[in-house]
């Protein structure tokens, strides 16, 4: 479907230099970045990435509009996912296009919007897209809609470590009320570290070891295999009340991580059978945020109906539990002093049916807190961001500092800390602290 898409787009712009009224009705952009981020421990540079990012946006009768946004990512040093990934969780026609090892090639996205004077003005966007839930930042509780590429764990933005699916979108008014419903057919999930990763995920919490003293076979994962009968699809309402913006939402989806299922050997001295899937639940939830003065409070509630978690029971039959998973996050900005904000959020995840041998705590809480601080006409930026687990006292700390040496140009310098146990959800990272550079120019 890339392909179809990217030749579609072809044929467009053929068509628009064909004809010269189509000059006024082109419009284009072009943001390129140069990152270089350097491990602190032995020096050895982790990335040396240049990345060229055109994007397109063509009007079309009847008030339509198509947007093309591409992406060419060259890695001079290959360590953050070495060799040419497999991408074995992404579906055929969402994956990038591999050149070597060290160049990839990706349709970021391809979509049409349209106004439906029918459904009272109702917008439209039908393509491979980016949907945004929710209210927090740093980390995600409804902003599931769309899976993650976890090359750098969550260091990059949101917008460049989603996964864009294909995907249909409609928006319906509804008075003072927005109804939003979506259909996916695209049977993507996150997209994980190999284990010669940089980031490779190596938790005890997130990668369950099987028994000591067995052998094990792993089998490949078992994925989604009907297009239409798998898809996900989401439903959300939202609107304004007295100065409260409100969502209320509804995802059905198969879970983006596969539930890592075992099967015991019947004969003492067998190997006992890996046979990850995934799995579907239920997602519901709610967002709420109100400003007070120079406070903002922002909440987000989200409950997974029917999580499916790994347990540490050698007599469990396949080493999976199933519970309910209760999230929520409490918010505030405050931006009470000139050009300065202070941010803090606090995220809980709750487990009601938890049993002693799961891998996560029944409560699980992660603070975090930013602050920023704009100089010199917003030219330059200083910000600090810190994430907390209460739980394994482990974290991640980033103080940056930006500056706008150009209209068109902007240069960053950070630091990316981790800290504590290496079976800690941040604390595995501890040897991967590191330096960073970027340049970016967009046009």
């Amino acid at each position: 479907m890339g392909r179809i898409a990217l030749g579609i787009l072809g044929a467009l712009l053929v068509s628009g230099v064909a004809r010269a009224d189509w000059t006024d009705r082109v419009e284009g952009t072009l943001r390129v970045d140069f990152e270089w981020a350097v491990d602190t421990g032995d020096g050895d540079t982790q990335e040396l990435a240049l990345t060229f990012q055109p994007e397109l946006e063509i009007e079309l009768p009847a008030g339509m509009e198509l947007t093309a946004i591409g992406r060419l990512r060259g890695d001079g040093f290959d360590r953050l996912e070495p060799g040419a990934p497999t991408e074995h969780e992404v579906a055929r026609w969402t994956r990038r296009l591999q050149i070597g090892n060290q160049v990839e090639v990706e349709l970021r996205e391809f979509y049409l919007d349209a106004r439906i004077g029918a459904l009272g003005g109702a917008f439209l966007r039908l393509g491979k897209q980016q949907v945004v839930w929710g209210e927090a930042d740093g980390l995600k509780l409804l902003d599931v809609v769309n899976p993650q590429h976890f090359r750098e764990f969550i260091l990059p933005a949101f917008e460049d470590s989603r996964i864009p699916l294909w995907t249909a979108n409609l928006e319906i008014p509804i008075r003072a009320m927005t109804l939003q419903l979506l259909w996916i057919p695209d049977p993507t999930h996150h997209e994980l570290p190999e284990d010669d990763a940089r980031f490779a995920i190596t938790s005890g919490r997130l990668r369950p070891k099987p028994p000591a003293g067995l052998k094990r076979v792993q089998r490949q994962v078992k994925r989604p295999g009907k297009w239409f009968e798998d898809s996900d699809a989401g439903v959300r309402l939202s609107g304004f009340w007295k100065g409260l913006d409100w969502t209320l939402n509804y995802l059905y989806q198969f879970g983006d991580l596969p539930v890592l299922a075992r099967r015991l050997p019947a004969v003492p001295g067998d190997p006992i059978v890996l046979a990850p899937e995934y799995r579907r639940l239920h997602l519901v939830g709610g967002t709420a945020s109100k400003a007070f003065g120079f406070l903002t409070v922002r909440g987000e509630l989200g409950i997974a109906l029917d999580r499916h978690l790994p347990v540490l029971d050698v007599s469990d039959a396949d080493g999976v539990a199933r519970t309910a998973d209760v999230g929520w996050v409490l918010g505030f900005d405050w931006f009470g002093f000139d050009e300065t904000l202070l941010s803090l959020q606090v995220f809980q995840s709750w487990l009601p049916d938890h049993r002693s041998t799961m891998l996560r705590k029944s409560l699980d809480t992660i603070v975090t807190l930013v602050l920023r601080r704009e100089l010199w006409n917003d030219r330059l930026v200083l910000e600090a961001q810190l994430l907390q687990s209460w739980n394994d006292r482990d974290g991640l700390v980033r103080p940056k500092l930006s500056w706008e040496w150009r209209d068109d140009t902007t240069l960053s310098l950070g630091f990316d800390f981790f800290y504590g146990d290496h079976n800690g959800v941040f604390g595995q990272y501890d040897s991967n602290d590191r330096v960073w550079l970027q340049v970016r120019f967009s046009r």
